[in-house]
Order: C-alpha cells, then structure tokens, then sequence
C-alpha cells in the first residue's frame, strides 16, 4: 500500500497532495504475466467509475511504454465489452512512495493471532510489509482466496497448527 501519480515528494495519509492511494505489484513474469494483473485490475472494481476522488482514484499505472500500451489495450478492450466508456485512468507511476506503517497489512493486523505469529518470523516491520506469505495471509483474512486456493498453498505460508486452523476457519467462514 502506498502513494502513487502525483508530483508531490513524499506524501502522506494526512497530506496526499496530487497522489492516489495504490499498491504496488511486484511480479515474476515466468509465474503470471502482466496482462493477467491487468486483468484482475478491470475485473475488481465498476471501470465505469472515476474514483470518488483523486485520494481514490481508479487507475493502473504504468512504468514503461510497453506497460503503457498493455494498459491502453486492456482499457478499449472493457470498453469494447462493456459497450460505454470507462473512468479509469491509465497514467504513469512517477514514483511509489510506501504508505506509513500502521497502513501496512492492516487487514491481517487486526487477526491478532496469525499477525503475532507472522511478526515473530518476520520481526522487522520492513520483512513483514514486504512477505509473500504474509501478503497472501492478509488477503485470505480478507476475504480474498477461495478453500480450494487455501489448501494448495498453506503449507508454504510458515503457520503453526493453530495458525493454519484459524486462517482455515477463517477462509471456510467467508466461502
């Protein structure tokens, strides 16, 4: 989670500036291609919409021209199939600055029990922000990840027997 598509050096939450809430994705093409992330992008929010504001804008940013032109591509295609225009902008990334701390993984933090544990194999905040592991965790407890994904890949997150029967109960609870 961060700032990105403005011009202001180092925002912040309480002063964004030009900047837009984002994530920054990064990616190993050889395991999923960057017309796969787009298309999560189109297919995770209404593309019609503008954002309610610059803060929340609906945009991919690119950060080289071949982003840029796979970006364009996969905006007129869902235009092409939604039959309307679409709000979503595709502008460039300028530069990503990491939102604060107490923003990082907020979603895990509040599952008290797998954060603590994944705080004692990744003790420094920077590692934890930076886990895949955890990344997936704090999307699982979100609400993100169906059973079916969960079983193939727990036993690569690092859980104990009660974390892997928390975050199961958790995923199962959501389905």
């Amino acid at each position: 989670m961060g700032y990105a598509g403005g011009r202001m050096a180092s925002p912040t939450y309480a002063d964004l500036g030009d900047h837009t809430e984002t994530v920054q994705i990064d990616f190993d093409p050889r395991r999923t291609s960057y017309a796969a992330l787009l298309a999560v992008f189109w297919n995770s929010h209404h593309p019609e919409s503008h954002g309610w504001s610059r803060q929340y804008l609906n945009a991919v940013f690119y950060h080289d021209e071949r982003q840029r032109q796979a970006a364009m591509a996969s905006k007129a295609e869902v235009q092409r199939r939604l039959g309307r225009a679409v709000g979503s902008e595709i502008l460039p990334v300028r530069f990503f600055t990491p939102a604060e701390d107490y923003h990082q993984k907020y979603i895990l933090k509040r599952q008290t029990d797998l954060a603590r544990e994944m705080s004692l194999i990744y003790p420094r905040h920077s590692d934890f922000v930076r886990s895949t592991a955890v990344t997936r965790l704090n999307g699982y407890v979100g609400g993100y990840g169906s059973p079916a994904q969960l079983a193939r890949e727990i036993d690569s997150l690092g859980l104990s027997a009660d974390g892997r029967r928390i975050l199961l109960e958790k995923v199962q609870h959501a389905s």
